[in-house]
């Protein structure tokens, strides 16, 4: 038997071996089924529902708006947008003292920037670092076989 015959052999008996597979192999079932208008839009309008059931009732805004008056919404409106702060004082000084504020720029209510630096502590974690360095490296010439 040439390699040749031997080729096709082994070709028809893999083909077949597919053919036998593939004639035991089911494909999956949907299990889609199609729904009409009618039912979607009632699923729609249910999951509407349960969304309204959870949100405030009128009469419940209607509670709470009672005790404000459309003044009462001006003055909350208006401190709202009101400036805040030293700046607010306008362009020129007031006569009266700041408060909450601290001193410390010559009675003017700003205090001199605080120098940047290390948190307190770093000095320790750079320590516990460079200590790990020399056993780390220690460690290793020691595997190597150097010390």
């Amino acid at each position: 038997m040439t390699k040749q015959d031997e080729t096709a052999e082994r070709v028809a008996q893999l083909e077949k071996e597919l053919a036998e597979l593939k004639a035991k192999v089911d494909p999956p079932k949907s299990t889609f089924v199609e729904m009409s208008d009618a039912e979607w839009r009632d699923k729609m309008h249910q999951a509407a529902e349960r969304r309204m059931s959870m949100a405030t009732p009128p009469s419940v805004a209607r509670y709470f708006a009672d005790g404000v008056t459309p003044a009462d919404c001006a003055d909350i409106n208006r401190a709202a947008r009101a400036p805040q702060g030293p700046s607010s004082q306008g362009a020129t000084p007031s006569s009266q003292q700041l408060s909450n504020v601290r001193t410390g720029g010559g009675g003017t209510g700003w205090v001199d920037p605080r120098p940047l630096s290390n948190p307190p502590g770093t000095n320790w974690v750079d320590a516990i670092a460079i200590a790990d360095d020399v056993r780390q490296r220690a460690e290793l010439k020691r595997k190597l076989g150097e010390g």
